[in-house]
């Protein structure tokens, strides 16, 4: 056996073609610099979300590996075709008669020669793709992923010690094909059809057949094995027993197509066992692959499916009486390697998961290419029909009340009309905080058979979020929250940063007016015009046009924070115009122009404290506890806030006299137990988000530099890009990341 080792070195080691072979294959670094030239010509000429949308180079090795593969194959498949065309094979039989021994001899050089060979190429595909992207490597794409990865990325080490491990896989199935074909030319034409032609063809299947196809290329096996950030289905041990069975079934045929006449049974049945052996271990399925789901989905509507899950109305009585909470999917597309769910928790309170999946599903094209994205429809939604709609969508109106009796008679008026929506299902009613919401959740899991989920919370879905994570520590993979509310402050510091973010957003309208001819109050100081109107309102209301209502200074600020933190699309800010507008309007007289754009969205004259919204915030503890911590927070936004004083009151004045109690009070999450959270935010909403968050060691946020809410749902590509790489490789962006509006990017 060393004798017939010893001189298939010899043979390999003085055969001319293999050395210019070797050299042949520095064609595949400059292949991959060229291309890597040619992508980052057209994303210097791109603007900042259309860079977004390039695809990953990853480690560099893409267009020069087919070709590096080529070359290995096609060494090996020379170490014995050109025996044949030489009529050297009868020779080298004389001289090693066993036949399968002297087809088997060749693989110890052919290996020592291809992974030395395989590993230099590898590298230095890499490294000429690193060179010419430069700084442009770590740009991240919608898809989390970054244009190119450098050897400090988890995993690109192991990936290309794993593809330059494959070449001399790749040279045995040369080898293999060699001898079942005997001829170099039919050998190397069997060859580019396997790597070249192949994958080819696969692309141009319709998705997601494309990339199920191409996941058993020999190409993209690599990354799966080590589970990387490329396109594939197979998990890491299916990918490495397709490696290998690529070699295994060549050398098998190769074996039985040498083996004298008669004599082929023993490595055909050796072969076909291990054959057997590695399809076997590609049928095992990965745990991401295997939950052990108990649903029954059913199509409604595109691509959602949809089912349901019965969970008690009231927690405390697990076997009482039930209520069924409907979910929806979009479900993975089949173009990666599935890594579980991610859990979409809607905001509002009061609004539906499953709507969100309806209309703005579009936001999560590119997660799904590893996720079920799934939701529901909480208990608290609005139009669920169990409280009636009409009841839940409207409330009274809320004042600031100037001493302890005003005091009392809102909680009067509060608690009559909490109580006329509370007597359709005084139980359904009474357990709708986001305690409940979120055991829910949990029981949803369980029914989706994960054991752990990734969320995605909008807005007040941070409160649920949160409420989550201090139940169910260890049922979190990832937290992602957009814009929350910040249910972990106490009041004084909540009150703090929304006076400081609409103070901000009121500096940044008041610039604008100022620069902008379009704007209503152009050409004078937009704070002061302001500040007059509120002083002269406080004095005495100012009524709108046929004496229906009048606005106090309280009832505009309310009116105008939605307007005010939502500008709309720049260059134009349509909102801020209208706002402007309005004011100027009520500066003559006539609040109108604040009622009319009020009842357009609310049916009320005046924007009411809507009953569907107080049966979450109230038991989740947003009001005050008392008149005395009333007063306290109604000093601290005269102090702090000169132009929005009071706006900090609206929700908590409206859970007083609520006639329910707290049943969902915020306390601290146990961090130690939970995993480091994202968080994103606009102008408006980041420094909340954040003090939420950073409550967890390791977390971090982006701040989104511009106005907006629920960044993610909203379709804002940045902040998606940033979200989509933390849920997909736990992969968090370094603190102080910020986004820019496209037209400032």
């Amino acid at each position: 056996m060393i004798d017939a080792i010893a001189s298939e070195w010899l043979k390999l080691y003085s055969l001319r073609s293999n050395l210019y072979l070797l050299a042949f294959s520095a064609l595949s670094v400059l292949l991959c610099a060229g291309v890597t030239f040619m992508v980052i010509r057209g994303f210097d000429n791109q603007t900042g979300d259309e860079r977004l949308a390039f695809d990953s180079l990853g480690a560099g090795l893409g267009t020069g590996l087919p070709v590096a593969f080529f070359v290995m194959a096609a060494l090996g498949a020379l170490s014995i075709t050109s025996e044949h065309a030489t009529g050297l094979i009868s020779t080298s039989l004389v001289a090693v008669p066993r036949r399968q021994l002297f087809l088997f001899a060749k693989i110890p050089a052919l290996a020592a020669v291809t992974l030395v060979a395989g590993q230099a190429l590898v590298f230095g595909m890499h490294a000429v793709t690193q060179a010419v992207l430069a700084e442009r490597a770590g740009q991240v794409l919608i898809d989390g992923r970054t244009l190119g990865a450098s050897l400090a990325d988890q995993g690109v080490m192991a990936e290309l010690l794993v593809t330059g491990a494959a070449m001399p896989l790749v040279a045995m199935m040369g080898l293999g094909l060699g001898a079942v074909i005997r001829s170099t030319a039919g050998t190397l034409v069997a060859l580019i059809v396997i790597l070249f032609v192949l994958p080819v063809v696969a692309q141009t299947l319709p998705r997601p057949l494309s990339a199920q196809a191409g996941s058993f290329m020999l190409g993209s096996l690599p990354d799966q094995i080590v589970a990387g950030e490329g396109p594939g289905i197979l998990p890491p041990l299916a990918a490495l027993a397709l490696l290998i069975a690529y070699p295994v079934l060549a050398l098998t045929a190769g074996a039985v197509a040498i083996a004298v006449r008669g004599r082929g049974s023993r490595p055909l049945v050796v072969g076909g066992l291990l054959t057997t052996l590695l399809a076997a271990t590609m049928t095992i399925p990965s745990s991401a692959s295997a939950s052990a789901s108990t649903l029954s989905w059913k199509p409604c509507g595109g691509d959602l499916e949809c089912a349901s899950v019965q969970v008690p109305v009231n927690w405390s009585k697990p076997s009482g009486r039930k209520v069924s909470i409907q979910i929806a999917k979009l479900p993975a597309t089949g173009t990666h390697r599935r890594i579980g769910t991610v859990f979409a928790i809607p905001g509002g309170p009061g609004g539906s998961g499953i709507e969100d999946l309806k209309t703005k599903g579009g936001s999560f094209t590119d997660l799904r290419q590893r996720f079920d994205v799934v939701s529901h429809a909480p208990r608290n939604t609005t139009d669920l029909g169990v409280i009636p709609y009409d009841c839940l969508a409207t409330g009274p109106w809320i004042t600031v009340p100037r001493d302890r009796a005003e005091y009392d008679r809102l909680a009067e008026r509060n608690r009559e009309s909490a109580e006329r929506c509370r007597s359709s299902d005084p139980e359904y009613f009474d357990n709708l905080d986001s305690g409940s919401v979120a055991r829910d959740i949990e029981a949803i899991r369980v029914a989706l058979g994960e054991q752990r989920l990734s969320f995605i919370a909008t807005s007040y879905g941070g409160v649920v979020a949160t409420t989550y994570a201090r139940l169910f520590p260890g049922s979190i993979r990832a937290m992602y929250i957009d814009g929350s509310v910040n249910h972990l402050a106490d009041q004084a510091a909540h009150a703090k940063e929304r006076y400081k973010s609409i103070e901000g957003q009121f500096t940044r309208f008041s610039a604008w007016c100022e620069s902008a001819p379009t704007c209503a109050l152009h050409g004078r100081d937009a704070a002061t015009v302001w500040r007059g109107l509120l002083s002269r309102a406080d004095r005495s209301p100012v009524p709108m046009k046929g004496g229906r209502a009048a606005y106090s200074g309280f009832d505009f600020i309310v009116a105008a924070a939605p307007d005010l933190i939502s500008p709309g699309p720049a260059p134009d800010f349509p909102n801020w115009q209208r706002f402007a507008r309005v004011v100027d309007k009520a500066l003559t007289g006539d609040a109108s122009g604040f009622s009319d754009y009020v009842a357009q969205a609310t049916n009320s004259l005046k924007v009411p404290s809507f009953a569907g919204m107080n049966v979450t915030h109230c038991p989740d503890g947003l009001g005050f506890r008392s008149y005395e911590e009333f007063q306290r927070m109604k000093a601290l936004g005269e102090r702090i806030s000169p132009n929005f004083a009071g706006n900090a009151l609206w929700h908590p004045l409206a859970c007083v006299g609520w006639p329910t109690p707290v049943t969902n009070p915020a306390g601290p999450l146990p961090a130690d137990r939970l995993p480091p959270f994202l968080g994103a935010g606009s102008w408006t909403d980041h420094d909340d988000t954040a003090d939420i968050v950073t409550r967890v060691p390791g977390s971090s946020t982006v701040r989104y530099n511009g106005s907006g809410h629920g960044l993610y749902l909203s379709g804002n590509k940045c902040t998606i890009s940033r979200a989509n790489r933390y849920l997909t490789f736990l992969r968090l962006p370094p603190r102080g990341t910020t986004c820019e509006p496209p037209a400032a990017a």
